[in-house]
């Protein structure tokens, strides 16, 4: 009876041990959000790159972000088509108003004219997606070459609009030559 009692106790505590262990080993933490090391698609596992924090006017934390590519994949390639996804946890109220003004802008600023009258409807379609937010909500990108971008808030499909072109602009906000802030992109593509 006390081999078992034994035993059983040491079983115990590895399970504890590896219990725990396991789920820290994939994830990652980055201002006390934790994001998962990697996003499932109905077609590929997609592997964390990078993660960063935002701040607003330099002192104010905005969200945190963490971006995700396929794991053999050159982040050079992260405005090709290929399988991406970028997820954003907020930490202050933002209205959907406030994303389409921003979105709009910082789309513009990564392309051109031309490209951006091609890309007018499908921006007015995806502008018409957001919804405001709380702190601690977080709005996922994905883009699946061939199916298009798809917008979520905490995980459920507001909708998706086609294009490369368009999956191009879209994440290029964050990830382009004139990003939001090119610190962040650099931390989300593991560059930094």
């Amino acid at each position: 009876m006390r081999r078992t009692s034994k035993t059983t106790i040491f079983l115990f505590a590895i399970l504890f041990t590896f219990g725990f262990a396991v789920p820290a080993m994939g994830t990652a933490e980055i201002e006390g959000v934790v994001f998962d090391k990697i996003y499932r698609t109905e077609t590929n596992d997609l592997h964390l790159r990078g993660t960063g924090l935002l701040r607003y006017m330099i002192f104010i934390k905005a969200y945190v972000g963490a971006f995700y590519m396929l794991p053999q994949e050159d982040v050079q390639k992260a405005l090709g088509p290929t399988p991406r996804h970028l997820e954003l946890e907020y930490f202050h109220g933002i209205e959907a108003a406030d994303f389409a003004e921003a979105t709009t802008q910082k789309m513009s600023d990564n392309v051109s004219p031309a490209t951006m009258a091609i890309l007018k409807d499908r921006l007015a379609s995806f502008n018409a997606l957001y919804r405001d937010v709380q702190p601690g909500d977080r709005y996922g990108l994905t883009y699946i070459p061939g199916r298009g971008t798809e917008l979520s808030l905490n995980g459920q499909t507001l909708g998706r609009i086609p294009g490369d072109d368009f999956a191009a602009a879209v994440f290029a906000i964050w990830l382009g030559q004139n990003p939001i802030d090119k610190s962040f992109r650099d931390r989300l593509l593991g560059l930094q």
